[in-house]
């Protein structure tokens, strides 16, 4: 019997939801600790290499992050061969995928091997696109590996083994900063190399991971039969590039949106882009719930797409927004309670004015981001549920008309025509995140509603 009838209880869903979600919830902050452990380690060397470390590890990290989301539809695909029960289909789309990776890394290493003359032209300092040019050429060797990865997490996800992925990722964050420790400082018998140290860290780190979960998944008879060698589809691996442009589309359409708020907050002032960093990185990080639950639902809808049932694939969603609206809720309302606990975590001292300015100020926006929350999260689980329908394109001009059209105009006049300064740029993303939040909620709702409709007609 196919577990995934119409029959399944709403607390069932929840927790398969949960059991799915947590793990890779677990592993996104892990992932997150990485950057944030290469951040501290660097920032002992010096601003110098700060400057250069973060900016080049920033803007790997932020590539690789569009290009991994394209992955998705290896794990929506492998969820609908479950749900139907044509295991058979599995091995093909994760050959499909790995086949899709490789490609995708070329033209991110191509444009990262050519950063320092893209930076030249973009007006940076000379020394720092120096720098960070020799930076990512060390850094972008990682890039088929992080691409690898999201293949890897993807499958693994979709067959219920996201604590492989958790496991690999936590351990990944200890080697990392082992790693970035010693090639930094020469530690441990390592050479040393400075803040190029730190790049070749992560590059060893994410070809680690790749190599370790690859050998995780051969170790394991039930996984090992999905691998067995053959020919490329090349028709499924069509099919994922179909999927996948779109998704990474959405994805990148949000992270420029962000990207450009925080250059509107460097024209008012380095008070409003401290406060600004600070405020994103609290909210970042309660992000990676409502992430999580979004790659958990994907799965969730096409699996029981796959065993025709819309029903339950309908309810799969409705269990999801649940639970990452009842997240985000609970994160706005530490928001609103203990916004200047929160800023003080960053080692702002309150006795210092320039400090104290900067606590006022992420006690302001913070305010603004208890609704920036809720909404932010609401949009990625129906972007997630869509992505279970295999519906891409529509979502994808949804949230650029939503992130462009609305939140960037928006932002700008409240921050600037109605000079109301850093919190008005915020409540430009909070009302651009609301009008995603509608109109993605509104198409999974009414698509949903049609595919339950259709099948009940046309009988299972």
């Amino acid at each position: 019997m196919i577990p995934s009838s119409s029959a399944l209880t709403f607390k069932q869903e929840t927790s398969a939801t949960l059991r799915l979600a947590l793990p890779l919830a677990a592993a996104a902050v892990a992932q997150m600790g990485m950057g944030l452990t290469d951040t501290i380690l660097l920032g002992s060397l010096g601003r110098d290499a700060l400057a250069a470390g973060g900016l080049g590890a920033g803007l790997f990290f932020t590539t690789t992050a569009i290009m991994q989301s394209g992955m998705t539809g290896v794990g929506v695909l492998t969820a609908h061969a479950r749900g139907s029960g044509h295991v058979a289909r599995i091995s093909p789309v994760f050959r499909a995928g790995t086949i899709l990776a490789l490609f995708a890394s070329i033209p991110v290493m191509a444009v990262l091997a050519f950063l320092e003359p893209i930076l030249l032209a973009l007006g940076e300092p000379a020394q720092l696109a120096h720098d960070v040019g020799r930076y990512e050429l060390i850094l972008l060797l990682g890039a088929p590996a992080s691409l690898l990865l999201a293949t890897q997490r993807n499958y693994l996800a979709a067959i219920n083994h996201p604590h492989v992925v958790m496991a690999v990722t936590i351990a990944a964050l200890l080697l990392n900063g082992f790693l970035n420790y010693g090639l930094l400082h020469g530690a441990w018998g390592l050479p040393e190399m400075g803040y190029m140290g730190s790049a070749t860290a992560s590059a060893i780190a994410l070809w680690i991971m790749a190599a370790a979960t690859a050998l995780i998944i051969r170790t394991q008879s039930h996984m090992r039969s999905h691998l067995f060698a053959g020919a490329v589809d090349w028709k499924t691996v069509r099919e994922l590039y179909h999927m996948g442009w779109p998704i990474a589309a959405t994805v990148a359409v949000e992270l420029f949106l962000f990207a450009a708020s925080g250059l509107m907050m460097g024209v008012l002032g380095n008070t409003a882009l401290a406060a600004h960093q600070v405020a994103i990185s609290i909210a970042s990080t309660t992000f990676m719930v409502p992430m999580a639950i979004s790659q958990a639902v994907n799965v969730r809808v096409g699996f029981h797409l796959g065993a025709q049932a819309p029903t339950a694939a309908r309810r799969a969603g409705m269990v999801s927004f649940m639970l990452g609206i009842t997240f985000m809720l609970m994160a706005a309302a530490v928001f609103l309670i203990f916004p200047r606990d929160l800023a003080l975590l960053f080692n702002l001292d309150p006795a210092v004015p320039a400090d104290a300015d900067v606590i006022a100020l992420v006690v302001g926006l913070l305010a603004v981001g208890a609704a920036f929350q809720v909404f932010d999260g609401a949009q990625v689980i129906a972007a997630g549920a869509l992505r279970g329908y295999k519906d891409t394109r529509l979502p994808m001009v949804l949230a650029a008309f939503s992130y462009w059209g609305v939140g960037f105009p928006v932002a700008w006049v409240m921050g600037f025509a109605l000079e109301l300064g850093p919190t008005g740029v915020w409540w430009g993303l909070a009302i651009g995140l609301m009008v995603a939040t509608l109109l993605l909620g509104a198409r999974f709702w009414r698509l949903s509603h049609d595919v339950a409709r259709n099948h009940s007609i046309s009988g299972p």
